[in-house]
């Protein structure tokens, strides 16, 4: 049984949340504010967390600034606002999913059901690769260790935001191919995810600066011109 955290200072929306969830057979612990939704999340070791931007003592984004650093647990979060730079600043700092405010519980649903289906894909696939590819992806002085989950460049560790990690791990274990947005979208966040293509390219972006000797003339994660994306080299 899945086990959700559901992190909102508003009662009656965390009690709808809570109840709905349960419906579905889910396991559900809350947090009422930021401070309060860390220590859950390191106590309970949720499967998914639902979190509000907007939270007293730390907002969303801290909370899962906080979290990232220790873990790949996915995230959902909500929040009132609609603005396009929000959903950025969130995709960035780790969040898998954005909702908006005013919502549906029929949508929140489908959301976790999805996003529970692609973190259980990706782990069925590698634990299907762990026998299948090499120990170590190499690509010059960059190399990605899939089982210990790290990467180093030049032999320094690099620091990757999860969906970093799987969309690199997927670009070398096809390196020369170009895939479009949407192709991404589909194997590395999953068949049925609810984003849009500007979700690759604020990965891509952040993986630039991270692999990249100059990110604005990149070399190893190359644009195709109105296709998509290629790892050359």
């Amino acid at each position: 049984m899945p086990r959700i955290l559901v992190v909102d200072d508003e009662p009656t929306l965390v009690e709808t949340i809570r109840y709905n969830l349960k419906r579905e057979g889910y396991e559900v612990v809350t947090a009422v504010d930021g401070e309060q939704a860390v220590q859950v999340a390191r106590r309970d070791h949720p499967d998914l967390i639902v979190l509000d931007l907007m939270l007293p003592k730390l907002d969303g984004f801290e909370v899962c600034r906080i979290l990232r650093r220790e873990s790949t647990i996915p995230v959902i979060m909500l929040t009132a606002k609609d603005e396009e730079v929000d959903k950025i600043v969130g995709l960035e700092i780790g969040a898998d999913e954005y909702v908006t405010k005013p919502f549906s519980m029929r949508e929140l649903l489908a959301r976790v059901r999805a996003l529970l289906r692609r973190v259980q894909m990706i782990r069925d696939e590698a634990a299907e690769r762990h026998v299948e590819e090499p120990a170590i992806l190499r690509a010059g002085d960059l190399e990605l260790d899939p089982g210990q989950h790290r990467v180093f460049r030049a032999g320094v560790e690099l620091s990757l935001k999860p969906k970093e990690f799987d969309l690199l791990g997927f670009l070398l274990r096809n390196r020369g191919q170009v895939f479009t947005r949407e192709i991404l979208l589909q194997r590395v966040w999953g068949y049925d995810y609810f984003g849009d293509t500007r979700t690759v390219d604020v990965h891509v972006r952040g993986l630039r600066e991270k692999v990249e000797i100059d990110p604005s003339e990149p070399t190893r994660i190359e644009t195709v011109r109105g296709v998509g994306y290629r790892f050359a080299g």
